[in-house]
C-alpha cells in the first residue's frame, strides 16, 4: 500500500497562492511526472489555507486544459485538518477532529492512496509522527531567498530511502521520491577533538 504525502509538487496545473513562484518551469516533463504521481489517488489530505484556495479553484476546472486534474480533485474524498471551521461547500470535504495523529491513521486505514499536496504546517506535523510511507519532492533551479521550509525547526530524525532514480526535466527542475526507512539517522561532532582520526572504526 502507498499513502504517499507530498512536500511540494511544483506542479503547473494547481492554483499558487505565492506569486513569487516561476511559472516558466511548467514543461511537458513536468506534467507527465505530475500524472504520474496523482495516480491511483482515492483520498487528498489537506491543511485549511490549500484547502480553501483549492476549493475556490478546482469545482470550476472541469472540461478545461487541467480536466484530468480537476475530475480526480473533484471525485475524491477531501480531508481537510483545520483548527477552525472551514466552509466544507465542496463536495465530499470533512473537517478532521482534534486527534490529528489518531485522524490519519484512521484515513490510512480506510484508503489506499493518500495525496497530500502542499500544506507544510501539515506535513511537518505528519513527518514528526511518521505518518508517511513515501515523501515526493520537486526541487526548481531557481532561489527566492524567502518562503516557508518544507523541513522546519522540530523535526524528527528519519532516515528514508530513494525508491527510484531521480528524474530531471529539460529547463533543470530535479523530481525526487522517497520512502520511509527504518532506523534513525547517525551524526556525527564535528568539533570532537579525536575528529578525523578514525578512531571508534
Amino acid at each position: 500500500m502507498t499513502r504517499p504525502v507530498t512536500g511540494r509538487t511544483g506542479s503547473r496545473p494547481r492554483p499558487r497562492r505565492d506569486s513569487r513562484c516561476d511559472v516558466r518551469r511548467g514543461d511537458e516533463f513536468a506534467g507527465e511526472q505530475i500524472g504520474a504521481a496523482y495516480e491511483g489517488t482515492d483520498a487528498l489530505l489537506l491543511g485549511r489555507r490549500t484547502y480553501d484556495i483549492f476549493a475556490a479553484y478546482w469545482p470550476h476546472q472541469e472540461g478545461g486544459e487541467d480536466d484530468g486534474i480537476a475530475a480526480l480533485f473533484n471525485r475524491v474524498p477531501k480531508y481537510v485538518a483545520s483548527r477552525g471551521r472551514p466552509d466544507l461547500s465542496w463536495a465530499g470535504s470533512t473537517r478532521l477532529g482534534p486527534d490529528l495523529a489518531g485522524a490519519v491513521r484512521e484515513i490510512r486505514d480506510r484508503h489506499e492512496h493518500v495525496k497530500v499536496v502542499g500544506s507544510l504546517n501539515l506535513v511537518q506535523s505528519l513527518l514528526r509522527e511518521k505518518l508517511f510511507d513515501r515523501l515526493d519532492l520537486w526541487v526548481h533551479p531557481i532561489v527566492l531567498g524567502v518562503g516557508k521550509k518544507v523541513f522546519d525547526g522540530g523535526g524528527v530524525p528519519t532516515s528514508l530511502t530513494l525508491l527510484q532514480p531521480p528524474a530531471a526535466g529539460p529547463k533543470g527542475t530535479v523530481y525526487l521520491r522517497y520512502g520511509l526507512a527504518d532506523g534513525i539517522p547517525a551524526t556525527g561532532d564535528m568539533s570532537a577533538p579525536d575528529r578525523g582520526t578514525g578512531k571508534g572504526r
